[in-house]
């Protein structure tokens, strides 16, 4: 019993305390072998003998949690001086965090068109049918829905698609004239290099009298803009289609990666497609209880100028959170 006691208090460390404790207390240590003895106790002995042994197992634990308190202790204490902190010294210069390059984009977006007095609305990004398709000209079974794939529920709600909702709405709120833009968060079931199921985009919507809105004024707003977003580059716009628009336009910048003269960016065409307008068409209008008014619209997604703006090649880059790539944007 003696020499049992002895080696637990000789235990001068938590690694030399557990090898005593497998020794007595283990599944083959000395308690357990013996008490595997009281088979070969006669009978009128077992009870004292089962106490005898308790008393000892009792008496060895007490012994064993003293010291492990003890050792623990001196474990903790080692530890905090060894990792103690000189507050007196000069540390390392801390990293610089920076905004994420798409919400970067999206901010100096915003700032072009505030400073034009564009208001900037926001809308819910779970919308309804009539908001996100009907309103707009895109009634149930037009064709045109295959354009966007969408991610509908149960109850014929839907996570928008665009941000046009978000006109929509402001429009049946308020009377012309109306400026703003709707920068927001979309969704669409499409996922490659260049598409991802969220992304966001930033929508514009001028309203007013007929002889106050033109083709030549929206033409004149998007040469500056682009401009302001990549430099010196040219601009030119294609007739396209749009459900909400007519006549509806596709806005191209010269290709900023090989200044006009083609390369595989851009297709060899020497042009780069950047964002969708045109002039509102009547039947939104009259959907919103509009009447007499003129307008026009624009569309764009900000991954899209983000990867134009920083030449990054992938879009899910951009979303994987990779520490390599946004930390060059400090």
């Amino acid at each position: 019993m003696e020499n049992l006691e002895e080696k637990i208090v000789q235990a001068d460390s938590l690694e030399t305390l557990e090898k005593v404790r497998v020794e007595l207390f283990g599944k083959k240590g000395f308690i357990a072998t013996e008490f595997a003895k009281m088979k070969e106790v006669p009978g009128p002995k077992k009870k004292a003998y089962a106490e005898g042994l308790n008393k000892r197992k009792a008496s060895l634990q007490r012994s064993f949690d003293a010291r492990f308190k003890l050792l623990k202790a001196q474990e903790v204490e080692r530890l905090l001086k060894r990792e103690a902190i000189d507050v007196s010294l000069y540390g390392s210069q801390g990293q610089k965090g920076a905004l994420h390059p798409v919400m970067e984009t999206m901010d100096k977006i915003i700032d072009y068109f505030v400073a034009l007095n564009f208001a900037v609305e926001q809308g819910p990004m779970v919308e309804d049918d009539f908001h996100n398709f009907e309103a707009l000209n895109l009634p149930k079974y037009h064709p045109a829905r295959d354009m966007q794939d969408t991610f509908y529920f149960n109850d014929a709600s839907l996570l928008r698609t665009h941000t046009s909702p978000v006109q929509i709405r402001t429009m049946m709120e308020r009377k012309p004239p109306i400026r703003m833009i709707a920068p927001g968060t979309v969704f669409r079931r499409d996922y490659d290099l260049t598409h991802t199921p969220m992304f966001h985009q930033v929508e514009g919507l001028v309203v007013d009298a007929k002889d106050k809105v033109s083709f030549a004024n929206l033409k004149s707003i998007l040469t500056d803009f682009l401009q302001y977003m990549f430099g010196e580059v040219e601009v030119r716009f294609r007739p396209s289609f749009f459900p909400f628009t007519e006549p509806s336009a596709e806005v191209d910048i010269s290709c900023i990666f090989c200044e006009g003269e083609g390369c595989r960016v851009c297709s060899h065409t020497g042009w780069l497609e950047v964002l969708g307008c045109g002039i509102v068409d009547p039947n939104v209008f009259k959907s919103v209880g509009y009447e007499d008014v003129s307008g026009y619209a624009f569309g764009l997604g900000v991954e899209r100028f983000a990867m134009l703006m920083h030449k990054i090649p992938d879009l899910r880059s951009l979303f994987e959170g990779d520490i390599r790539l946004l930390e060059q944007f400090r």
